[in-house]
């Protein structure tokens, strides 16, 4: 026996100088994995299982397995061979940075991490992709194909952290998904070990791959089809000229009707976000970004393209915000100012810590034109439970991003924090608009599946995960609500006992 598998032993102890005493007896789950991977990548110790037990949203409640970190496709495959031979659920897992609870283990399952498949594979601008490992974190993707002349598009807020499996699982958009899409427009394929352990290759890189668009279906499954390992992803081409604007406005509103007087106007920017006054000043307060303090609203607009034509969309974009009663028009400078302007942006959960140390950062999206009336509604609950709901959104698309700021330890913050989203997203499907831009359904909204889809859309929605999954063991009690989900007994199912208990 290895010292390194004899210390795990003895951690656990199962350990032969230490069995006997102690009346323990081996773990055959455990083993198994350990077996197949490595000691050092299979973690079962209880602050590994607690911290693998939550991810960034506000849900608790996770419980987790053992958890393994593969290194390779074969490794994968090996977890969910072993997942099925013990009949275990299995959780994949990136950087945790999911606000929907996707991520949250039900019932002690497998928790597959696939931070440790980072790698670039190869950048093959023959085809215009490059094939990464889920693990691979977004900007650091961008980075690598930055000297080539090429980005990935989608651009999450979380970007600094979050992975591209993460992005395909939860379909991700970001600021700049407004002109160039969400994660879906930006994967040619993606290898995938389903959770019987076999692997297959969805979509191709064939301009139209033969049958169903099973990458599209994948794409958004939130790890319920089973575990990417390889994606191809396409390579977005830098533009050469880029003019980045800072409006300020005297109500919000204003700025909303801005946005969509733009998009009336047959522009469509790379991008448009707005910022209440609570989130500006928060993040004047923590980068010091350049904004105005006293706006009660700010709207980022950027156009990119050749020179000539984003000159005179930039404009335009300018005539329109002043129609609308902008206070200000800002053009940046330089590059420097830019990226100063979208670090404001891109930092702005972050500045929330300066106010109170919990948020619930939420996510829906209404048609442009509701986008004035659904914030009234946003603002009126907010007084209605007595929260502070901070407002930073993707205005051009409508995807809502109220941000309810709370002390987790005041009693009974809990209960109107969640009472005030759950009347946010009812005012948002009312105003015609969907569940989720980019964050999933995973436990956060399930309960809300039925207002937005028929019982005959989620008899199909289940039909088609199981299948991918007939014994619905993959990532198991998510999307789908209880009464229309396979998952509904494995989800109940009591947690194993020994060990995991």
């Amino acid at each position: 026996m290895s010292l390194l598998r004899r210390a795990v032993d003895r951690v656990r102890g199962t350990d032969d100088s230490v069995r006997g005493a102690q009346d323990h007896t081996t773990d055959p789950l455990l083993d198994a994995l350990i077996d197949a991977l490595d000691p050092a990548r299979v973690k079962f110790d209880d602050a590994q299982r607690s911290l693998l037990g939550k991810d960034a949203s506000v849900f608790d409640g996770g419980n987790a397995g053992p958890i393994c970190y593969p290194t390779s496709t074969s490794e994968v495959v090996a977890i969910m061979k072993i997942a099925t031979q013990f009949d275990r659920a299995v959780v994949p897992r990136g950087a945790g940075t999911g606000l929907a609870g996707g991520a949250i283990p039900l019932g002690a399952p497998i928790v597959v991490a696939v931070t440790k498949m980072r790698d670039v594979i190869e950048i093959d601008e023959a085809n215009g992709v490059a094939w990464v490992e889920p693990g691979v974190i977004n900007l650091d993707l961008t980075r690598h194909l930055a000297p080539l002349g090429y980005h990935f598009a989608p651009d999450p807020s979380s970007q600094q952290v979050c992975t591209i499996g993460g992005n395909v699982a939860n379909n991700s958009g970001g600021p700049h998904c407004l002109a160039y899409g969400v994660t879906n427009a930006h994967i040619q394929a993606i290898e995938v070990v389903t959770p019987a352990g076999d692997v297959v290759m969805l979509g191709g890189l064939d301009a139209e791959p033969d049958g169903y668009d099973l990458r599209g279906v994948f794409v958004g499954s939130e790890g319920t089809l089973g575990i990417a390992t390889k994606v191809a992803v396409k390579l977005t081409k830098n533009r050469p000229a880029v003019r980045t604007l800072l409006l300020s406005f005297s109500s919000v509103r204003d700025a909303a009707n801005t946005v969509s007087g733009v998009i009336a106007a047959g522009i469509v920017p790379a991008a448009m976000e707005v910022m209440d006054n609570a989130i500006t000043q928060a993040v004047e307060n923590y980068v010091n970004a350049g904004y105005p303090r006293d706006a009660a609203a700010v709207l980022l607009a950027e156009v990119d393209g050749p020179n000539e034509g984003i000159e005179i969309d930039a404009n335009r974009i300018r005539e329109i915000g002043l129609e609308n009663n902008a206070t200000d028009v800002r053009l940046a400078a330089d590059e420097a100012e830019r990226a100063l302007l979208w670090k404001g942006r891109k930092t702005a959960f972050g500045a929330v810590a300066q106010i109170a140390p919990n948020y619930y950062l939420h996510d829906t999206v209404v048609p442009r034109s509701k986008l004035a009336d659904v914030l009234d509604q946003i603002y009126a609950i907010a007084a209605k439970y007595e929260l502070l709901i901070m407002n930073v959104f993707h205005a051009g698309d409508g995807n809502l991003h109220p941000l309810i700021v709370f002390d987790g330890r005041d009693e009974g913050i809990l209960d109107r924090v969640h009472a005030a989203g759950a009347e946010i997203i009812e005012a948002s499907l009312a105003a015609g608009g969907v569940l989720s831009g980019e964050h999933g359904i995973g436990v956060e909204k399930q309960a809300y599946m039925h207002l937005l889809f028929s019982d005959a859309d989620l008899d199909h929605q289940n039909r088609l995960r199981r299948a991918f999954d007939p014994t619905c063991r993959a990532n198991p009690g998510k999307v789908l609500p209880a009464g229309h989900s396979c998952a509904d007994i494995q989800h109940l199912r009591s947690v194993p006992a020994g060990l995991w208990g």
